[in-house]
């Protein structure tokens, strides 16, 4: 069976979680992996998605560590448009505005 896998980075503005994990991860950049297998029997080379890894980087105790977790393309792409919700959110509300000066 051919399989391939490929890299991508992805960027949170905000903490985010993850369905079936616990706990809130901190905004930042991280690395998604997608690996795929060769579909046999065709006339023409298509893939097919066997899994999404999000690279999680340990904290305190386990700095230096890395934790892939398996999650669904369904996930990645809530906790994104989740991410960017809140960002537009912030960005466009008046606390995030200056405030006006007088013009006396």
């Amino acid at each position: 069976m051919n399989m391939r896998s490929s890299r991508s980075m992805v960027t949170f503005s905000n903490a985010f979680n993850l369905s079936g994990y616990v706990g809130h991860l901190p905004a930042g950049d991280y690395e998604i992996t997608v690996e795929e297998e060769l579909l046999q029997g065709l006339s023409f080379e298509a893939y097919r998605r066997t899994a999404t890894y999000l690279k999680v980087r340990g904290k305190g105790s386990n700095a230096g560590r890395a934790e892939m977790r398996r999650i669904t393309e369904r996930d990645l792409e809530l906790a994104l448009s989740h991410d960017h919700a809140i960002t537009e959110n912030t960005d466009n509300s008046e606390a995030a505005l200056s405030p006006l000066e007088d013009l006396e």
